[in-house]
């Protein structure tokens, strides 16, 4: 199978330009996606492009990553309604160094001819008069071929919108530089992006033909939607990072778990590296028993192994079944300390002072510490209702502390019912 009947089955093509398949299928080309340093870390919502590149890579093609070191200090306009704020070089530069350890757990710097390459285009546009720019790339595309790109069109019409600066107007002009330039010297042939990209992408197409009278070639894939109409790639506390340390391993698994099942089919062909009757078997599957979440379950695993690691998803799902399951009490121990945090990161957590615990010895003043009951008449009757776990075990009014396992010498969990969790750390 082809690159282009890769992404075509997984339904990942939105625009190409006309003889894009032909030229992808007879040669061995170069191709680029180009990524603008905004922050310290991708989030999801740049999945797609990291997957297209790997497809890429794998049917023998060489990949690009072109870091936007120069355009992310101007903004890009797609899809905005109000300009950007700009980036200082030195928060462009950290920004790059975090983003590039990111890239290497998607794509293969090391393989021979087709092995991917991270460039950024700072490096070119940094000694590039105004002047030269201006006479030498500026007369190849008109204004009017300009404005007419919907990026453009929206942004100026827009009700909410401030206008365009003149240094957002030029970022698409830029960005068919980087085009051409790549063309020029790495022989790269092809640009790939999402579809709001489109005009920018094509605008490279233009200038490069004018400029060198080289066919080069475009395709963009659909933007990521969700079913509920809700932002993909967001929750109620912002977006879902590829940085463990912005969306943890585990808040990343669960992202995908919690995906609805309409979503999920979309999702499976386009998130999973799985193969079409792999694929097509899977998804039906889970239509005779969508109950099983089997593809939110694999979308959740595999992706947290490619983003994260193997051992980061093993901590996750060895956790995630001892506290949350009705199987095994007994082996709280061996759960992984920074995973156990991740699960109760958003949930109730109250230090307690090692101390105070030691010299209590009513369970019912331990238990107050876990933010679950509103008062001791309250607590008393979940003890008496049998509504109440530690570390998983059921507990009465008759408990004592000496027979409360600590998990680490530092933590225990209270439960109340089957849904309210609150972890007590003994400090």
């Amino acid at each position: 199978m082809s690159f282009f009947d890769e992404l075509k089955w997984r339904k990942m093509i939105q625009d190409n330009t006309p003889e894009f398949e032909e030229h992808v299928n007879t040669k061995k080309t170069v191709g680029y996606i180009g990524f603008d340093p905004t922050s310290d870390s991708l989030h999801i919502g740049s999945l797609v492009q990291l997957i297209i590149l790997k497809h890429f890579q794998s049917h023998g093609h060489k990949p690009i990553v072109l870091i936007g070191g120069a355009t992310g200090m101007i903004g890009d306009p797609s899809g905005k309604s109000k300009e950007r704020n700009l980036l200082s070089q030195e928060e462009v530069d950290k920004n790059i160094s975090s983003l590039k350890k990111q890239f290497s757990k998607f794509l293969d710097f090391d393989c021979g001819e087709n092995s991917a390459i991270i460039l950024n285009n700072y490096e070119w546009t940094k000694d590039l008069s105004i002047i030269e720019f201006f006479r030498d790339y500026g007369k190849a595309l008109t204004v009017n071929y300009m404005m007419s790109k919907e990026s453009v069109k929206k942004r100026i019409s827009s009700e909410n919108s401030d206008g365009m600066s003149f240094t957002e107007f030029t970022y698409q002009l830029f960005q068919a530089y980087d085009f051409y330039f790549l063309n020029t010297n790495h022989n790269c042939s092809i640009q790939m992006g999402g579809s709001d990209q489109w005009g920018n992408i094509t605008s490279g197409v233009e200038l490069t033909r004018k400029k060198s009278g080289i066919k080069v070639h475009a395709l963009t894939c659909p933007l990521i939607t969700k079913a509920d109409g809700t932002k993909f790639g967001k929750t109620e506390e912002g977006n879902v990072w590829l940085d463990r340390d912005k969306t943890s391993p585990y808040k990343f698994f669960q992202y995908w778990l919690n995906t609805s099942d309409e979503d999920a089919i979309k999702y499976l062909k386009i998130f999973s590296f799985m193969n079409e009757v792999s694929v097509i078997k899977m998804i039906e599957e889970h239509l005779a028993s969508p109950h099983l979440r089997l593809i939110q379950k694999q979308l959740a695993s595999e992706l947290t192994k490619l983003v994260h690691s193997e051992e980061d998803l093993n901590n996750v799902i060895f956790a995630s079944n001892i506290i949350f399951s009705k199987e095994s009490k007994d082996n709280l121990s061996e759960i992984d300390e920074k995973t156990l945090l991740q699960i109760f990161d958003g949930l109730p957590v109250t230090k307690i002072s090692l101390s105070d615990y030691q010299k209590s010895e009513n369970i019912e003043n331990v238990l107050m510490n876990s933010s679950l009951f509103n008062s001791f008449s309250d607590l008393r009757r979940a003890l008496k209702e049998n509504s109440v776990s530690v570390n998983r075990k059921k507990i009465d009014a008759e408990a004592k502390i000496s027979g409360i396992e600590i998990i680490k010498n530092k933590y225990i969990i209270v439960q109340r019912g089957k849904k309210k969790y609150s972890l007590l750390i003994l400090e």
